[in-house]
């Protein structure tokens, strides 16, 4: 069996001739026709559709399909003629009404007409290449009836109008909108856009050009914004209820140019409402409009930041060089921080936070705290206020930022070596008066100054922090040797390493005798448990508590500088003390000594002496007594001495000049290294230059 060859069987097509009525696509058509007759006509209701599709189905099938298409678009284009013609007849609002309604009958006769033809369009169109049954019903919708002569211009002015009137206020039928304008995007996107779209944004341009006009000449600045606002809101809300979605980009660049971009230089220099009026006066809401309106033009932001950089250096310039502001170095700083806090809350709150702006913030700050020489001297002095006094019951986190505040300042600084020196000056006197409000406020400045500008910016500053530790140690070892001296005076010495603190002249003054035998206790101490050092004594940095008994026996603990006491001292073996008398016991250098005893005598409340002649200045005549009628509600009181806040003249140039000395040798480094660099690249190129020689040799 396997070695028979298999026979190949085939089944052979019926050779039967079959026979077509000749009259059967007349017939057949007919019947077709007159069913499409009956939907256009809404009476589709007796119609057999099974029986129809056979009908259609069986010309397909015998070869009789471009008669039974033909037909199609003929009787199509006459029921679309009478409809184009009712369409036309319609009166006023009732014109779009009508449009739709037949739009509707049409798309269901279209429906019905796609079932009854679903084997033409699946089998005969796609073999043709013709167009299928919908697509061909909406281009003969188009063709008949939307681009009827008397139909496509009313159409699209009555769409115009509707539009117009909603965009002066009033309401129209959005439904019925929605459903033309869909009608419109279904026939195809080119006939949206030429028939509606491209007409609807000359008209929006022509309309906002002379509202925008209108609105220039009699609103302010903050006024304008919130129509411009309003009416690009509108455009928004009327594509989203009845207008193409990529028409929303189209419509609002329009509103945008005509009412924004058109008018960006005349708005924010708007006189009394600009964008000055508005940053002076803290409108925030009006800023955020702005900002949000602008950002959708070119160069909207870049206008934005150029007015405002120049505003905040033109304030910044004139709050600087102020002479009259310059006088409180305190309330100069807390200036410059409050104008940075009222823009970084402009930008925070209207500007989106955007970093641009906030560059700009930070480059205009720069500029102007440099215009100033002063601002190192001042922000260090501010810091020494705040923790001196300014930081008593504020809480950790306050601290915090008030520092990262004087931080942020201390980077826009260009001479931060300056600054190095007054805060080291600033900090040596917090230290050895006591006067830190914190010392974990001091330690943390240092850590962030340390954070920005490395370990050896504060190295001397740590080192201080380290000689008031170890001063503590010496102190509690040398009355451990002495217990003898716990019933006298009592001395506390702090040893400052000189390359840690600022170089102090060594001023020397006639100590009391009970204070001069118990430094000299102090010095052979301390001499005598460390080899190889020297002691000078820094009396002008020095305090002392004393205790004083007034007339009718009113004691009080003053509290005063080491001068101070020198000076009170004499008057517990004389009444009355001449200036000249004064100078020559204390040594005291005449500047200094002035200062003291102006503090003494001349400040209400602190006036534990009294002078003749009595006034203001301390001259060289004067003479000088215990005030026995001083009187304070304080047991302890504290007399301060008189001395100017900022630097005098000399002393600036001094700081200056020492400044100057320590950046000599960064300098020399510098131009080595440039030097360095330069002469390597020489050589480089030398060889280069060699090698190419020897390759082309």
């Amino acid at each position: 069996m396997s070695n028979q060859k298999k026979r190949n069987f085939q089944i052979e097509a019926f050779k039967h001739r079959v026979v077509v009525d000749p009259k059967y696509a007349e017939k057949t058509w007919s019947i077709l026709e007159h069913a499409i007759h009956e939907i256009y006509n809404h009476n589709a209701s007796g119609l057999s559709f099974e029986e129809l599709y056979r009908n259609a189905y069986n010309m397909v099938l015998h070869k009789f399909g471009e008669k039974l298409y033909s037909g199609l678009v003929a009787t199509m284009t006459a029921h679309l003629k009478e409809i184009s013609k009712s369409i036309e007849a319609a009166q006023g609002d009732l014109f779009l009404e009508e449009l739709n309604r037949k739009w509707n009958d049409h798309n269901k006769a279209l429906q019905m007409i796609r079932d009854i033809l679903m084997y033409m369009d699946r089998t005969y169109i796609p073999n043709t290449h013709k167009t299928p049954v919908h697509e061909l019903g909406l281009n003969l919708w188009r063709d008949n009836v939307i681009h009827s002569s008397k139909i496509q211009s009313r159409l699209l002015s009555m769409l115009l109008e509707l539009v117009h009137r909603e965009r002066t206020g009033e309401v129209i039928d959005r439904g019925l909108m929605r459903n033309i304008i869909k009608m419109l995007m279904d026939l195809g996107s080119s006939v949206y856009q030429e028939d509606f779209e491209k007409p609807f944004l000359e008209v929006s341009a022509e309309f906002y050009m002379g509202e925008s006009q209108k609105f220039i000449e009699c609103c302010d600045c903050g006024d304008y914004l919130k129509k411009a606002e309003l009416r690009l809101n509108e455009e928004i809300e009327r594509v989203t209820h009845y207008l193409d979605v990529k028409s929303e980009v189209k419509i609002t660049n329009v509103v945008e140019k005509e009412m924004i971009a058109n008018h960006m230089m005349r708005l924010v220099h708007m006189e009394n409402s600009g964008l000055v009026n508005m940053l002076l006066d803290d409108k925030y809401e009006d800023l955020g409009r702005m900002y949000n309106l602008f950002r959708r033009v070119p160069n909207g932001l870049s206008t934005i930041r150029d007015v405002m950089t120049s505003h905040l250096r033109e304030i910044g310039k004139q709050l600087v060089t102020d002479a009259e502001k310059l006088k409180d170095p305190v309330e100069f700083v807390q200036r410059l921080l409050d104008e940075k806090d009222k823009y970084d809350s402009i930008i925070s709150q209207a500007f989106s936070n955007d970093k641009t702006f906030q560059n700009a913030l930070n480059s205009s700050f720069e500029y102007f705290i440099n215009l100033n020489n002063r601002s190192p001297e001042f922000i260090s002095l501010f810091v020494d206020d705040k923790l001196r006094k300014g930081l008593k019951g504020v809480s950790e986190e306050d601290v915090e930022i008030i520092l990262d505040k004087v931080m942020m300042l201390f980077r826009y600084l260009q001479e931060k070596d300056v600054f190095e020196k007054y805060y080291k000056q600033h900090l040596a006197k917090r230290l050895l008066s006591g006067k830190t409000v914190s010392d974990d406020a001091e330690r943390s400045l240092i850590v962030k100054l340390k954070t920005e500008c490395g370990y050896q910016f504060t190295s001397k500053l740590e080192g201080m922090f380290t000689d008031m530790k170890t001063s503590q140690d010496t102190m509690q070892g040398f009355y451990a040797s002495h217990p003898e001296l716990t019933d006298g005076p009592t001395l506390v010495v702090q040893v400052l390493t000189t390359g840690s603190w600022p170089t102090q002249p060594s001023i020397t003054c006639n100590l009391p005798a009970e204070t001069s035998a118990l430094c000299e206790k102090f010095r052979s101490y301390y001499l005598g448990t460390h080899t190889g050092r020297r002691l000078s004594w820094q009396t002008n940095m020095g305090t002392a508590d004393i205790k004083a008994t007034f007339g009718k026996g009113q004691k009080h603990e003053l509290n005063v500088s080491t001068y101070q006491m020198c000076v009170l001292m004499l008057f517990n073996n004389a009444d009355r003390l001449s200036y000249k008398e004064v100078e020559q016991a204390t040594g005291i250098p005449a500047s200094d000594l002035k200062r003291c005893l102006q503090s003494m005598a001349c400040v209400k409340g602190k006036n534990v002496l009294r002078k003749e002649p009595m006034s203001k200045d301390i001259g060289e005549d004067d003479a000088f007594f215990v005030n026995d009628k001083f009187t304070s509600k304080f047991y302890k009181v504290k007399i301060g001495t008189v001395v100017a806040q900022k630097e005098s003249e000399p002393e600036k140039q001094e700081t200056r000049q020492r400044v100057e000395e320590d950046r000599k040798p960064q300098i020399e480094a510098a131009i080595k290294r440039i030097e360095s660099l330069i002469e390597r690249d020489f050589l480089e190129r030398d060889n280069n230059d060699r090698k190419l020689y020897r390759y082309l040799a």
